[in-house]
């Protein structure tokens, strides 16, 4: 397994001689980008937050990466390989920088924001494309599916790669490639790379630039870069604990009300699995009790907190680590058809994951203040595409006068297109440049447009998408 053969200095313009300064580039890019300083107004768990203390998504990433290089620098040492001696800054950092990425592709208020932009491109807005273009076609339908399969992770790729344009290391962008299924291809079970295709990774508009980055780093169509799945588990070790610590400070949990739960699902879940594993239940237990008897309120929970949280990492850190090691080729390969804390069901730390995420969707995320959070940013987002579809109803050549500063029988178009960003109108004056002599022009020029108005609203903070329905709506 020849990691020179992943970790490379290949970028798309301007490359490094230098693998390490390669890597600081990428690093600086990234938290200098737009797009990452975004993620301190985008939710986590509680949309439009005023308590600086409840995660956004900045904050989130920010845990994720130091896991991810805590899993990567315990890999390190555990391979104790002397080829990966001058790669080892070069792992660590992708896989910490791969964190900080995980999530620019999120929307406003979340996974639900994912679902309003959906919900709205199927109900409404192919709509507007059956009436400018009526005729079926193979290429209508491809773009159709692509255009109804908005993922947070694929539009990660399109921001670093066309919104951004960040121009960052092959390996750095592979890393952030979590599913490998595009969003114009159809969802297939039962096969052997099934839990890598269950999502989107990837838009019709980056086809060729993934293949591309595939082709160099020398990854098989379909299959995943290593790094990934240290990211991915970071990501799971993280977010589960970070939601019941926000959950407590939003008042909808309590110490002994966790304890109780932890209790229950302990013992649930190995009747599920016909398991006796008492790995987290022994961590909760005895720092509850330690918590309590040496900790006044409400210093107790931060002490049951820190500790728990700490324990359980180490421990998981350790096995994600171990199960890396033992699959080295598959995960090397890119086939290892499985997040790593989902590989064995039965295991003391996958159980333990399971637990804290049962806990999590059924007494925080079901709780009626989260979801009626959730609702209000289904509403702004269904909201704000509404008051855009104009712009979606155009013809082509009508959109085009628009572009070059003409008039069209909308009296509100132009003032909906001075709105958008000028990084988005570039990115969509350069796709359907490339496409000017292109027979299915028109078809190709509606998806570059939808893809503009998504791009716009899809990047907006949820303060800022609230803002702007607001004041658009006149309430």
């Amino acid at each position: 397994m020849n990691y020179n053969t992943k970790l490379t200095t290949h970028r798309e313009f301007y490359p490094s001689a230098d693998l390490d300064w390669s890597v600081e580039s990428d690093r600086g890019r990234i938290i200098s980008s737009p797009a990452f300083r975004r993620l301190q107004k985008r939710t986590q768990v509680f949309a439009l937050e005023l308590n600086a203390a409840v995660r956004s998504r900045l904050t989130h990433s920010l845990e994720v990466s130091q896991t991810a290089r805590f899993i990567a620098k315990t890999i390190l040492k555990k391979l104790d390989d002397e080829n990966m001696k001058d790669l080892e800054n070069a792992f660590v950092s992708t896989a910490e920088m791969a964190s900080l990425l995980h999530d620019i592709g999120n929307p406003p208020f979340g996974h639900f924001g994912e679902t309003a932009i959906n919900d709205w491109i199927i109900k409404n807005g192919i709509s507007n494309l059956n009436h400018l273009i009526p005729k079926s076609s193979q290429l209508k339908d491809i773009l159709i599916a692509d255009l109804s399969n908005y993922d947070g992770n694929a539009q990660a790729i399109r921001i670093v790669h066309k919104l951004q344009r960040l121009n960052l290391s092959f390996m750095q962008t592979a890393s952030i490639i979590k599913y490998t299924r595009g969003a114009f291809e159809a969802k297939q079970k039962d096969t052997q790379l099934s839990y890598l295709k269950k999502k989107a990774g990837y838009f019709y508009s980056e086809k060729d630039f993934v293949s591309k980055v595939w082709d160099v780093l020398e990854i098989r169509k379909g299959h995943r870069f290593p790094i990934t799945y240290i990211m991915e588990s970071a990501d799971d070790i993280s977010y589960l604990s970070a939601d019941i610590e926000d959950a407590v400070d939003k008042g909808i949990l309590t110490l002994d009300k966790i304890y109780q739960l932890v209790v229950e699902e302990s013992e649930n879940i190995n009747k599920k699995y016909n398991t006796t594993n008492t790995m987290l239940l022994d961590i909760v237990t005895k720092n509850y009790e330690k918590a309590k008897s040496k900790a006044d309120e409400p210093y107790q929970f931060n002490m049951f907190l820190t500790l728990t949280r700490a324990q359980l990492i180490f421990k998981l850190v350790d096995y994600v680590s171990d199960l890396y090691i033992q699959h080295h080729d598959e995960v090397f390969n890119g086939s290892f058809n499985s997040a790593l804390l989902e590989f064995d069901k039965s295991h003391e730390c996958a159980q333990a994951i399971e637990i804290l995420q049962k806990i999590s969707i059924e007494h925080i995320y079901s709780n009626k203040q989260v979801q009626a959070l959730e609702l209000k940013g289904y509403a702004i987002i269904q909201g704000l595409f509404c008051i855009y579809e104009p712009l979606l109803k155009l013809t082509t050549e009508q959109f085009k006068i628009l572009i070059d500063n003409g008039k069209v029988d909308c009296l509100i178009c132009k003032n909906l297109l001075l709105r958008l960003s000028k990084k988005h109108l570039v990115a969509y004056k350069e796709s359907i440049l490339k496409l000017k002599d292109d027979e299915n022009y028109p078809l190709l020029e509606w998806y570059y447009r939808t893809r503009l108005l998504i791009d716009y609203i899809s990047g907006m903070t949820d303060d800022y998408a609230l803002h702007e329905y607001k004041s658009l709506s006149a309430i």
